[in-house]
């Protein structure tokens, strides 16, 4: 698999950080502004503009209901370095938590230890899910103060946390259900993540021949929100976070015989973070939206979209761990009109219809995905892999045939 990382040219990057804007974790995994520029589609943006500026994704938390075993899954299937940890060994008697890394992305598991902790009664209600998606910011307190102006929740007022690598400044608000924003500035701390964490590596050995990593970025994270709210969280980003639309998908475009949605897609300005907001349409059957909200008891983040500059070799690597994939049928790629509208892409159309992967064109280009199924017991949250060439889109071409995938699998549950 070709690797997006450039040794010769560290320093040449770091010289560039403060024009490009990179955040460490992408100066760490080797990224440059080209790099993330084809991965998730930057824009031009000057952060003096922006009421409340983002830098970036910090981590995705997420809650489960064993943390060591997912840690080793998100290792030997999904190809992730463990860097971090805290526990019972290091004071922590509430819960276990893992902090794991794949370029640019930082996943924090975390697992109850205490029945009595308040992560005991959220896996309870909620099943595996993101609890918090935490972003960087350059100025937490005048993000909160924003915030705040604007009527959002905080959660927790800024404040300092230190240990022995320095001091990191943070504080969260609300957003849809449960989930959270943690606004961290960790410009000086340096420290494997948070004071309470100790470096810790895993005793997981990869394959011969394994690559180094599976995925880059994280491109966006899509969030499932009740009837009629979708408007009201697309105004919370745009009046709170200073976030813009960046598309709208309604109608035909975004329905089946039997099911629909309604979903807009909101950005910071230099569309680093992107949150495709979804609520259900009305319609003749229970849409992938309703099921999602019935089994995870409320709103919350659906999908992660992971962001690799080789689907075909990622795909084939997953599978070959056992993931599992949504399947497409044969007469999608069979489509004239899908081969017509979609022209020359790198690799052959045969090559993707042997891995089951959609491909979409727009205005800007092309891009690849693929998704997977639910990644735990309840039919909640799975992630995509996109694979961006110029394309600033999200797959509309590709969305019915989604939908039908997702309809074959809700039948098979019982939920359609």
């Amino acid at each position: 698999m070709t690797e997006t990382t450039h040794p010769d040219t560290a320093a040449d990057d770091a010289g560039r950080a403060d024009l490009a804007g990179l955040t460490d974790l992408e100066r760490e995994a080797g990224l440059n502004a080209e790099d993330l520029g084809r991965l998730v589609g930057l824009v031009e943006h000057d952060p003096k503009t922006d009421p409340f500026p983002v830098n970036g994704w910090d981590a995705i938390v997420f809650v489960v209901g064993n943390a060591t075993q997912a840690a080793h899954y998100y290792q030997s299937a999904w190809g992730m370095t463990l860097e971090a940890y805290s526990g019972p060994e290091h004071g922590n008697r509430d819960h276990k938590a893992f902090v794991l890394r794949s370029g640019s992305i930082r996943f924090v598991l975390k697992g109850a230890v205490d029945p009595a902790s308040p992560l005991t009664a959220h896996h309870s209600k909620h099943g595996d899910g993101v609890i918090d998606i935490a972003l960087e910011v350059p100025d937490v307190d005048a993000c909160v103060a924003h915030a705040r102006a604007q009527g959002a929740t905080v959660l927790e007022e800024p404040h300092d946390v230190t240990d022995d690598h320095g001091t990191v400044r943070l504080a969260a608000i609300a957003t849809y259900g449960e989930t959270r924003h943690s606004l961290i500035d960790r410009s000086r701390y340096h420290g494997p993540y948070l004071p309470g964490y100790v470096a810790r590596t895993g005793t997981h050995v990869k394959r011969d021949g394994a690559p180094k990593r599976l995925f880059q970025a994280l491109d966006h994270i899509v969030g499932n929100v009740e009837l009629g709210q979708m408007d009201t969280w697309v105004d919370f980003y745009q009046r709170v976070m200073g976030f813009t639309n960046m598309a709208e998908f309604i109608g035909d475009d975004i329905a089946t015989e039997y099911s629909a949605l309604m979903s807009k897609v909101v950005a910071n300005g230099n569309h680093r973070v992107k949150f495709p907001l979804n609520e259900p349409a009305i319609s003749k059957r229970k849409s992938q939206i309703d099921e999602y909200l019935e089994f995870y008891r409320g709103p919350g983040a659906q999908h992660l979209a992971l962001a690799t500059n080789d689907i075909l070799a990622t795909v084939d690597a997953l599978r070959a761990e056992g993931v599992e994939f949504l399947d497409t049928p044969d007469s999608y790629y069979d489509d004239p009109e899908l081969r017509e509208r979609i022209g020359a892409v790198r690799v052959p159309i045969e090559e993707l219809r042997r891995r089951k992967i959609l491909v979409d064109r727009d205005e800007d280009g092309y891009l690849l995905q693929i998704f997977t199924r639910p990644l735990g017991d309840r039919p909640t949250v799975f992630f995509e892999i996109i694979e961006r060439h110029g394309s600033l889109g999200f797959g509309k071409g590709n969305f019915k045939a989604l939908f039908v995938a997702l309809e074959r699998e809700q039948d098979l549950r019982g939920n359609l």
